[in-house]
């Protein structure tokens, strides 16, 4: 059940997170945009927030993935990365982790929607996987 308090959390942490976007003028805010309308469109219930002083965070029923930015990658750290499947080799960064694993994105690259869409949807069904609804 969503509370109000919830909705104002997650609008507050959406606002952050397009600010983020915003301040970001060279091509990190363009790759942030990009994975985040591919997660949001993945996952229509997602959950956006705002962790760890200023890291992006999508969430459902635990957390997703993070969006970080660096001077020279946009990295993306699933929580339970080392637990999906990875068809199209999309995790290239925090492989010898028991838990995480990450993409990082480089201002050439180009985003498989398609492979991301996937890892995101196995990562909701990780974290749903067991779980009995209220």
């Amino acid at each position: 059940m969503t509370t109000d308090n919830d909705q104002a959390r997650e609008a507050s942490a959406s606002a952050l997170i397009d600010a983020r976007i915003a301040e970001l003028t060279d091509w990190r805010g363009a790759a942030l945009a990009k994975v985040r309308a591919i997660i949001r469109q993945a996952d229509p219930d997602v959950v956006e927030t705002w962790k760890w002083r200023g890291v992006p965070v999508w969430e459902h029923a635990g957390i997703l993935c993070t969006g970080e930015t660096y001077r020279s990658a946009v990295k993306l750290t699933f929580a339970k990365g080392a637990s999906l499947p990875d068809p199209a080799g999309l995790f290239n960064a925090s492989l010898d982790g028991n838990t995480r694993r990450a993409i990082d994105i480089h201002e050439s690259d180009a985003i498989d929607e398609a492979a991301l869409t996937a890892l995101v949807r196995a990562a909701i069904a990780l974290n749903t996987a067991g779980k009995k609804k209220v």
